[in-house]
C-alpha cells in the first residue's frame, strides 16, 4: 500500500506497559507510517471518527491498529476499500507478557508495530473475483428425507432445485418403515410414518424438478457454474450453483454376523427385517409362522466393534424401543429382552427409554458369548455385566440391531471431473471428510455439502434438520460465488491466490497438496485455478518451492519481511528470541483466551498469525534462523484420525514439510530441538502458555543461535 496510518489505542491496560510516544515514533520512522496518532479508546465513536477523519484528510489506503486482537471488534474496525491490519498489543503485550522488565515489554510492542507496518506496506489492493454468470440453482442428490428436506428448504428460499434419486421412488430408508421414532410431544409410543407427506410436498413444489430413476453421470466446473450431466429416466444437462449430497446409507451386512446366529436360523433377523414384518402386519416367528412369545434384541450388532463398524449408528437403540412396542401391541404377553452394551437415547429420547422399561421390557447390560440357532428356539448365552452371572435365554426370535454405513463408501455418486478424484474424499468409515465440529456440512469439495446418514449416523428427524442445514450452506455458497468472496472459514475474504506462472516448473505440488481440489492442470501440468473452489487457506502458497503463489494481503515475501523486521538482540544482551508461527483458526484464539485469563508468556516470544500452518513456507523458518532467532515454534490444529484442522490437512502438511528443514539446520550448525511443532486443541488454551514457556526454557539451555549479529 502507498500510504499507511498507524493508530495506537492506549486503553485496556496498553498504556500501563508501553511508552506510547516511542511506539508512534517507531511506526513513523521505521514503519514509514504517513500518519500516527494515539487515542484512549479507538473502538468508541470518537476513536473511530479519528480514524475516518485521518483516512480522508491524509488519503490513507492502509490502516494499522495497535489495539486488541484481530478477532475482536471485527465489524467495528472495518473500513471498506481500506487495508486494515490489527496489532494485538492488548493480548500479546499488556495482558500476557511475562516478566517485570518494562524494557522487554516495550521491545515486544515495538516489534509488533514494525510487523504491522511492514505488512501494510507489502499489501496490495484486492478486488473480488466476479464471475460473468452465476447459476442460482441447487442440485440435491438423494431422495430420502434429508434430500427432500434440503430441496424444500431451498425452494422455499426462492432457489430452483433439481432433485436426483437413483431408485424409482422418493422416501429412502424411511419409506420402508412401519412407524417412526417419536420426536416430541408424546414420548410413550412410536409415531405414524409421515414420509408420504414429505414426498407429496416435494412433488407439488413447482421449483423442484424431481428426477427419479436417474443418476449423476458427471459434474464439472465450480461453485456458481457447475455443469451437471444426468443419465437415466431424466437424462439432461443442467447448470447448478451448489450441491447437496444426501444419498443416505444402508444397513450393515448381517451376513458378516455369523457369530450372532444370522444365516443359521430364520429366527435370527435384523431390525430392518422386523420393521418390514411390522409394516406388512406379519409379526410372527419366521421359521413356522407361530406367534412370537419371546424375543431378544441384541444391540450394537456389528457396531462399536473394530472388526465391523467401529462407531455408534445412533438410531439403533431408539429403533429397538420402537420395535419392542410393536411386539407388545401384537401380543401384550410377549417377553422382551434388550441385551445392550450401552443404551444411547439422546436428549428427550430418555423418556421413550423409561416408558419402554415401565411397560415390561427387560434391559440387561451384557457381553454376548454365543447365539445357538440350531433348532426352532434360539439360545443366547451372555455375561450379565452388572450382576456378574452368566445369562442363558431361550427365545422365539433374536433381533440384531445392525448399524448403518454411508453409501459413499462404495458407490459412484458425483463423478466429478476434478483432478483429485471423482468422488468426495472420505474418512475411514466412508463418511465425507470435513471439519465435523465447526463446519459439519462441509466437504473437501467447496460448494458440495453432505446431509443425513451419508454425513454421519442419525435418526430421521435429525436427517430432516440436517437437510435444511446443508441447503442453507449451499445457498450461502451460491451467493458467495456471485459476490466473489470466500466461504468458510475465511468467510467474505475477497483475496485469491495469484500465480506467477512464468516461473512455474510444473512440479504439481500445489495441485496435489490443495485439500479442496481447487486446481486443475493443463496438459503440461501447469495449474489452472478455479476461484470459487478456493478456501483461501494458502496451502498452495506454502507448497510452492518457487514461491510464485501469493495473495494481495498474504505472501511469502510479506511474512518473511515481517520476520526480518523483528529486532534480535546481540548475544551479550541475554535476551533470546523465539518465533512462533500460529494458526489463526485455533492457536490464535487459544492465545487470546489465555490472555483473557492473564496467563503469562515469555517476553522472548514473537507471534506471527498464519492463515493455516499448511501455508507455512520453509523460507520463513530459514529467514528466522539466519537472522538469529534461537528457536521456532509452529502451533496449529491437531492432525490424525480425530483431527480438527479447519483446512483439513494443513497442520499435517506442515509437519511433512518440516522434515525437510534438517538440511538448513545442518548448514547453520543448529540443533533440531530449536524447531518444534505443537498440535493444539482449543480446550487446552489454559495450558498453551506453559507449553510455549517450556520450549523457550529448553531453547535457552541450548544456548544462543550462533548466527546472532551476522
Amino acid at each position: 500500500m502507498d500510504k499507511c496510518g498507524f493508530f495506537l489505542c492506549t486503553g485496556c491496560g496498553i498504556d500501563d506497559v508501553v511508552d506510547a510516544k516511542k511506539l508512534l515514533g517507531i511506526a513513523k520512522k521505521e514503519g514509514k507510517a504517513a500518519f500516527t496518532v494515539s487515542h484512549p479508546k479507538l473502538c468508541d465513536p470518537q476513536g473511530l471518527q479519528v480514524i475516518r477523519d485521518a483516512m480522508e484528510k491524509e488519503g490513507l489506503d492502509a490502516v494499522v491498529l495497535g489495539a486488541c486482537s484481530q478477532r475482536e471488534m471485527t465489524s467495528v474496525f472495518k473500513f471498506d476499500g481500506t487495508f486494515v491490519d490489527r496489532v494485538a498489543l492488548r493480548e500479546f503485550v499488556a495482558w500476557s507478557c511475562g516478566g517485570d522488565d518494562d524494557e522487554d515489554k516495550q521491545m515486544m510492542a515495538e516489534d509488533y508495530v514494525r510487523m504491522g507496518c511492514v505488512r501494510a506496506q507489502k499489501a496490495k489492493k484486492s478486488e473480488p473475483v466476479i464471475m460473468e454468470e452465476v447459476t442460482r440453482a441447487i442440485l440435491v442428490v438423494g431422495g430420502g428425507v434429508a434430500g427432500m428436506s434440503a430441496a424444500l428448504e431451498a425452494a422455499a428460499a426462492g432457489y430452483d432445485v433439481t432433485l436426483v434419486e437413483k431408485t424409482d421412488a422418493l422416501g429412502g430408508l424411511m419409506a420402508g418403515w412401519h412407524k417412526r421414532i417419536p420426536s416430541g410431544g408424546d414420548w410413550s409410543k412410536a409415531q405414524d410414518n409421515d414420509v408420504s407427506t414429505l414426498i407429496e410436498a416435494v412433488k407439488n413444489e413447482p421449483r423442484i424438478n424431481v428426477c427419479t430413476a436417474t443418476e449423476v453421470a458427471s459434474i464439472s466446473g465450480a461453485p456458481g457454474q457447475y455443469e451437471v450431466t444426468l443419465r437415466g429416466k431424466s437424462a439432461a444437462q443442467v447448470k447448478i450453483g451448489a450441491i447437496v449430497v444426501a444419498v443416505g446409507g444402508k444397513t450393515y451386512d448381517a451376513d458378516k454376523l455369523g457369530e450372532l446366529g444370522f444365516g443359521k436360523s430364520a429366527n435370527v433377523i435384523t431390525s430392518a427385517q422386523l420393521e418390514q414384518m411390522a409394516k406388512e402386519g406379519k409379526l410372527v416367528r419366521p421359521s413356522d409362522g407361530k406367534p412370537i412369545e419371546s424375543v431378544a434384541f441384541i444391540q450394537c450388532a456389528g457396531s462399536r466393534d473394530e472388526k465391523h463398524l467401529a462407531y455408534c449408528s445412533v438410531y439403533c437403540c431408539p429403533t429397538t424401543l420402537k420395535q419392542a412396542g410393536y411386539l407388545r401391541q401384537a401380543n401384550p404377553k410377549t417377553r422382551t429382552y434388550v441385551l445392550y452394551k450401552d443404551m444411547r437415547c439422546q436428549g428427550l429420547m430418555e423418556n421413550y427409554y423409561r416408558q419402554t422399561q415401565s411397560e415390561g421390557t427387560i434391559f440387561i447390560k451384557t457381553q454376548i458369548q454365543q447365539v445357538d440357532a440350531s433348532n426352532g428356539m434360539v439360545k443366547v448365552r451372555a455375561d450379565d455385566l452388572l450382576s456378574g452371572v452368566e445369562l442363558d435365554l431361550e427365545v422365539d426370535v433374536v433381533v440384531l440391531a445392525t448399524g448403518v454405513e454411508p453409501l459413499t463408501k462404495e458407490a459412484e455418486i458425483l463423478n466429478l471431473t476434478y483432478r483429485l478424484g471423482k468422488e468426495l474424499p472420505v474418512r475411514d468409515y466412508g463418511f465425507p471428510n470435513s471439519h465435523f465440529i465447526c463446519f459439519p456440512y462441509e466437504t473437501q469439495r467447496t460448494g458440495i455439502y453432505a446431509a443425513g446418514i451419508v454425513r454421519q449416523p442419525m435418526d430421521s428427524r435429525a436427517a430432516i434438520n440436517d437437510g435444511a442445514g446443508a441447503a442453507l450452506k449451499a445457498m450461502q455458497c451460491v451467493e458467495a460465488a456471485a459476490a466473489g468472496v470466500a466461504v468458510h472459514p475465511r468467510s467474505m475474504d475477497i483475496t485469491y491466490p495469484d500465480f506467477f506462472l512464468q516461473r512455474c516448473t510444473q512440479c504439481k505440488r500445489c495441485t496435489e497438496e490443495c485439500p479442496f481440489g481447487t486446481l486443475d492442470e493443463d496438459e503440461k501440468g501447469t495449474p489452472k485455478p478455479n476461484p470459487t473452489r478456493c478456501r483461501r487457506c494458502g496451502i498452495c502458497m506454502g507448497a510452492c518451492p518457487e514461491r510464485i503463489i501469493s495473495f494481495a494481503n498474504y505472501s511469502v515475501d510479506m511474512v518473511g519481511s515481517m520476520i526480518k523486521s523483528i529486532e534480535v538482540p546481540d548475544e551479550d544482551e541475554e535476551k533470546p528470541r523465539v518465533l512462533a508461527l500460529v494458526c489463526e483458526n485455533d492457536a490464535l484464539p487459544g492465545l487470546d483466551m489465555a490472555a483473557q485469563l492473564r496467563l503469562k508468556v515469555s517476553p522472548w516470544v514473537r507471534f506471527v498469525p498464519l492463515r493455516c500452518l499448511g501455508s507455512m513456507n520453509l523460507q520463513w523458518v530459514n529467514d528466522a534462523l539466519i537472522k538469529g532467532f534461537d528457536g521456532v515454534m509452529l502451533i496449529g490444529c491437531k492432525f490424525g484420525d480425530d483431527y480438527q484442522c479447519h483446512f483439513i490437512k494443513g497442520s499435517e502438511l506442515c509437519s511433512v514439510r518440516l522434515e525437510k528443514i534438517q538440511e538448513t539446520l545442518t548448514r547453520l550448525m543448529l540443533e533440531p530441538e530449536r524447531i518444534k511443532l505443537v498440535q493444539f486443541e482449543m480446550g487446552d488454551a489454559a495450558n498453551l502458555p506453559g507449553i510455549i514457556n517450556s520450549f523457550v526454557e529448553a531453547t535457552e539451555k541450548l544456548g544462543p543461535n550462533p548466527n546472532k549479529g551476522f
